[in-house]
Formats: structure tokens, C-alpha cells, sequence
């Protein structure tokens, strides 16, 4: 089956001290482009997937700039909007400041994305049929409607009408504290549970012992971050059981040794088992996008009908690369390499 994805979701200007530097010190920036759907497309593009992606960018030279660097590595912009001052009065491009860890200072991230496009535009104006018609895969994440409640209903209208016209979805809660409350964004992402069939990470969601009755709490609840084999079966199985329409569910997890060191490990639960990685540990160039390269991974792995063992692990040594590639996207055209990190095969390739 030749695959057609689609995406959706904010870009934004990433502005880098070099070096390591800490941005209260430095008198240069990097500039680049990124944001979590953005990652997405950019890195299945690479790979050779048909991959298109929406959003809602300034009609301004920065807007127009970001764009310009999506259709350079071959993702599909015809779907994008380029809004005027009167759409979106702030007419803003979403940025934000990274400050690269280095060995025990961890990274760190400024937002300035508040009134951005995206966030002042109508999109009562836009035929969701229309603009996801033709498409086998919709990626969507619990970032876009973190930013305002415009983009709360665009997301849920995008669910809906994916239900409808049979497209695979699949979903990252990435959840981000700058953005929204926990409860807020918990109480969002379980609507979206309906809709999803591929589930990446287990937070946001609401999962109660019983779903009668909430007051007796989520399975989730207590839980360590790092999970034995059998937590994590058993809460993939009971969001399975909970909600049948999610075919596969897949976490990674991270070891973080310092701001310069992690190890990755991740499990993916399909067709009623749930399978562990191997896990990979390396050094960080840039951590930004590590967990958007594993949920490319991913897809491309289940679009290529990978199978679930070698799936989790492409997912995984596709996180692992993307540490070691400046900026946010693991922009890569060779999928051997990946196969490579992901046999944990690293000689020299001649």
C-alpha cells in the first residue's frame, strides 16, 4: 500500500546560542526551524514517504522562510496557509530559545510562541474534508491544542473527520507544562483516545481502574517512570481493552546520565503482546526532536510492514541518530544507517 501522510500542527524559528553556550551570555543565535509535527514530516519525507503538512505561518518573510525550508527536504506545502494581518492581527511566527546542555547542565527552553498564527486564526474557514481527502495517515500531537481553544476544536475536527474517512491516526500526548495545566491537558487528550488507532506515550490520558466511576482513581497513578515489562503490559492492555479502536501502543523511555549521556529503551504493544527494545546509549549533540524521530520511526517502521520487534527497535535507533544531528528534525536520507544503529552495527561504512 503506497502511503500518503499528512500532519498538522505549528512551526517555529529556533534561535541556537553555539557552542554550548548559555543564552544569558551569548551574542550570536543559530537560527533554524522545528516544532513536533514539523519533525515529523521532515523526517518521513527524508526516508521517501509522501508526507505533507499543514499549518498557519505569517505571510511575511519569516513565515515564508520556514516553509521555503520544509519544501527543501521534500514535505508537501500546498495545504499551508500563509495568513494575512487582518486573519491573524499579531501576524507572528511561533519561536522559541534552546540552551544546549553540556555534560551536568541540562538543556534548557524558552517559549515565545504566545499569540502566534496559529492560535488567531479562524479555522472555521478551513473544509477539513477537503483538506485530508486522498491521505492513508494523519499525525496529530497533544502540543497544537495546547495553544489556544482554536486549535482544541481544529484538532478534534481533524479526529472526527479522519474517523470518518477511514485514515490511520496516530497520536503523541507530548505534554508540556509551559502550555497547559496536567488536568487540562488529561481532560483534552482522553476525547482524543476515541479517534486514535497508533497510541505514542501513556500521558495525557485519563485511565480509570473504572471508568463508572473516576472517583476511584487512574491505573497510571503511583506508577515510577521507569516501568517493569509487566507495568507496561499490563497498562497497554487496559488501554487496548478500554478503547479498541488503538491497534498499537509504543513508549520510550529515557535514562538521562547527564546532559551530555542518555540511554533509550522503548515498548510497543500490538496485536495483544507488548515487545521491549534493545536499549542504546550514547552522547548528545542535540536532544530537541529525540522523541519526534522515534515517533517517525515508528510509522515509517509499521508503513514498511516492519515487524513489531524490528519496529520498536527502528523506532528507537531513529531517536538515538537524531542526538546526534544538529537541529530539531532527524533529517536523514539513509535508512541503513538507522538499521545499522539499530543492529548496533557502527563501523565505518565504505
Amino acid at each position: 500500500m503506497e502511503h500518503r501522510f499528512i500532519t498538522m500542527g505549528e512551526i517555529m524559528l529556533r534561535l541556537t546560542p553555539p557552542n554550548y553556550e548559555e543564552i544569558r551570555m551569548t551574542q550570536t543565535f543559530e537560527a533554524s526551524y522545528g516544532g513536533a509535527e514539523a519533525n515529523i514530516a521532515l523526517a518521513l519525507a527524508n526516508l521517501g514517504i509522501d508526507a505533507t503538512f499543514f499549518t498557519i505561518v505569517p505571510n511575511n518573510s519569516v513565515g515564508k522562510s520556514a516553509i521555503r525550508m520544509l519544501r527543501s527536504n521534500d514535505v508537501h506545502c500546498e495545504s499551508v496557509i500563509f495568513s494575512t494581518p487582518e486573519e491573524t492581527p499579531t501576524h507572528k511566527l511561533g519561536s522559541y530559545y534552546l540552551e544546549n546542555g553540556y555534560g551536568i547542565r541540562p538543556s534548557k527552553v524558552i517559549y515565545d510562541r504566545k499569540h502566534s498564527a496559529i492560535t488567531e486564526y479562524d479555522f472555521t474557514k478551513v473544509d477539513m474534508k477537503s483538506l485530508l481527502s486522498g491521505y492513508t495517515w494523519l499525525h496529530l500531537s497533544g502540543i497544537t491544542p495546547a495553544l489556544a481553544s482554536n486549535c482544541r476544536e481544529f484538532i478534534m475536527s481533524a479526529l472526527k473527520m479522519a474517523k470518518e474517512l477511514g485514515i490511520t491516526v496516530s497520536f503523541d500526548g507530548n505534554f508540556r507544562s509551559t502550555l497547559w495545566s496536567w488536568e487540562e491537558a488529561r481532560d483534552f487528550c482522553t476525547q482524543c483516545l476515541p479517534y486514535i488507532n497508533v497510541l505514542i506515550g501513556i500521558e495525557p490520558y485519563h485511565l480509570y481502574k473504572d471508568p463508572e466511576d473516576p472517583q476511584r482513581g487512574d491505573i497510571k497513578d503511583g506508577v515510577p517512570l521507569h516501568l517493569s515489562y509487566e507495568q507496561e503490559d499490563e497498562i497497554f492492555s487496559r488501554f487496548a481493552a478500554q478503547y479498541p479502536n488503538i491497534k498499537c501502543i509504543a513508549r520510550h523511555v529515557r535514562y538521562a546520565h547527564n546532559g551530555s549521556e542518555n540511554s533509550l529503551k522503548a515498548y510497543l504493544w500490538h496485536d495483544g503482546k507488548t515487545y521491549e527494545s534493545k536499549m542504546f546509549t550514547f552522547n548528545i549533540l542535540d536532544r530537541v526532536g529525540g522523541g519526534d524521530a522515534f515517533a517517525s520511526g515508528l510509522i515509517y517502521a509499521m508503513m514498511n510492514d516492519y515487524d513489531p520487534m524490528d519496529t520498536v527497535n527502528f523506532a528507537v535507533a531513529s531517536s538515538a541518530i537524531k542526538h546526534t544531528i544538529r537541529g530539531d528534525a532527524n533529517i536523514t536520507d539513509d535508512v541503513d544507517s538507522i538499521k545499522n544503529v539499530m543492529n548496533m552495527s557502527f563501523d565505518i561504512k565504505r
